[in-house]
């Protein structure tokens, strides 16, 4: 089993001394070892803006292809801290897993009640002056909303936001990944890209107790849709891969099937927050699921397992044609 990161000694004591220095403006963290290491201290001039801060001290740092954790200070008063997770798309997608999925590891580590706000970013514009005056009138723009209110709001943008590819807030979870996806896991889906032929089944989840996305145990070697739905969890969010054999036009064929299923009929905060993770999860699976030979040819993306239907999946696998029919001029009078 994978151990989960942690803050390295080094990155506690240099933490440790920007909260004791009102000059130091922001620290750079990686991650090495499966530790957080930091990387640079930023020390901004006497007098200066964030806004200069910003332009001047962080920006050169920030590279296209290379995720990065970084620590700002903004406000006068406490909490004065940013916790920033810079993962851009183009860099490698098993970093991009690790960064995305251990961002809040930093924050519980270092204490959660130095930092004001948590931003997810995957632009390096949106870590300029002008990217964090839009994120403040995005923020600004929000109605106060209940607890619950915003925990459900969050799941639906996360959703919206992984599949855009640009996610810009943060998503507080009250759960931490460490570590991207287990060998278990890697090993199943390299299996169900082997198989030849034959129904074949990998389902994945989040566990926040190993901090992994680790391979569903299941004896089930389902036939046919309906008896998918029954292996599917009805109340904890899945990313299943099915190898789908049926027969169409007299021809048997076996494409593999993508699910993800993000139940909210289980409801309760704690549910709630552990539902947020998925969505920006979803795509790097799919990615490193291609990266070992598994080829999806078709995604589904519903709430509840019990939406998925036999017929529904055929009508997306063989849409039948529609056929257009000519306009019928009407004959004149007399047969002419």
């Amino acid at each position: 089993m994978q151990s989960g990161i942690s803050a390295s000694k080094e990155l506690v004591s240099q933490f440790n001394d920007l909260l004791g220095s009102p000059s130091t403006f922001g620290l750079l963290i990686n991650i090495a070892n499966e530790q957080l290491q930091p990387i640079q201290t930023l020390t901004s001039s006497p007098g200066s803006s964030f806004a200069s801060n910003v332009d001047t001290l962080l920006t050169p740092h920030i590279k296209e292809k290379e995720a990065l954790y970084i620590i700002l200070r903004r406000y006068d008063s406490s909490p004065a801290l940013v916790a920033v997770t810079y993962v851009p798309d183009t860099a490698p997608v098993r970093q991009k897993m690790l960064f995305a999925s251990t961002r809040l590891t930093l924050v519980r580590e270092l204490g959660s009640e130095h930092f004001r706000e948590t931003i997810f970013a995957t632009n390096a514009k949106e870590l300029t002056s002008q990217g964090f005056e839009k994120h403040d009138a995005h923020t600004a723009l929000d109605a106060p909303l209940t607890e619950e209110e915003k925990s459900l709001g969050e799941v639906k943008r996360a959703e919206q936001e992984a599949g855009a590819g640009t996610s810009k807030r943060e998503i507080h979870l009250g759960t931490h990944m460490a570590m991207p996806m287990g060998e278990d896991a890697l090993a199943a889906l390299k299996g169900l890209a082997e198989e030849g032929d034959g129904d074949g089944l990998v389902m994945l989840k989040v566990n926040p107790t190993t901090e992994t996305i680790e391979l569903v145990p299941s004896d089930s070697n389902p036939s046919s849709i309906s008896d998918l739905v029954q292996a599917i969890s009805p109340s904890e969010p899945r990313f299943t891969f099915y190898r789908y054999t049926h027969t169409h036009n007299g021809s048997e064929e076996s494409p593999i099937l993508f699910f993800y299923t993000n139940p909210s009929s289980n409801g309760g905060r704690v549910a709630i927050k552990q539902r947020m993770l998925y969505p920006l999860m979803k795509r790097a699976v799919l990615e490193v699921a291609s990266k070992e030979g598994l080829n999806v040819d078709k995604k589904f993306e519903v709430e509840e397992p019990s939406e998925i239907t036999e017929d529904g999946v055929l009508g997306e696998l063989h849409p039948k044609a529609v056929q257009s029919r000519g306009f019928a001029r009407p004959k004149r009078p007399g047969g002419r």
